[in-house]
């Protein structure tokens, strides 16, 4: 199981990678969304069990990074959960409607994001 982090922060990657493989997740980082379509098509996609998916980002954000892998019917198992500091209801409601599973709010703890990983099935 892989996981791609992507976020244009890269503080932000290395927090989510070193929580990830704590619990031994391989894991993917990308600055953007188009860096992350980039890497996914060196990978095989039943290998990408899950994306952590960063709002604001430059060149693609992760809204239209979501709405772009879930138009890959070979992405269609793959958890999305957006990792961000938006918590206008509509904007939630836009990410799930696009194809995200979950949300993640910054800033947030270590505890917090197990708990998240849990809702999606990552983790016992």
């Amino acid at each position: 199981m892989k996981t791609i982090v992507i976020d244009d922060s890269r503080a932000i990657r290395r927090l989510l990678c070193g929580l990830l493989k704590g619990l031994d997740i391989e894991t993917i980082e990308a600055e953007d969304g188009c860096d992350a379509l980039s890497r996914l098509g060196s990978e095989n996609a039943d290998d990408i069990a899950l994306a952590l998916v960063d709002w604001d980002m430059p060149r693609m954000t992760g809204i239209e990074f979501v709405r772009e892998l879930r138009s890959c019917p070979e992405y269609s198992g793959t958890k999305i959960m957006m990792v961000t500091s938006h918590n206008d209801p509509e904007d939630l409601m836009a990410a799930v409607q696009t194809g995200a599973d979950e949300f993640l709010m910054k800033p947030f703890d270590e505890q917090m994001f197990k708990d998240k990983l849990r809702l999606l099935g990552m983790l016992n």
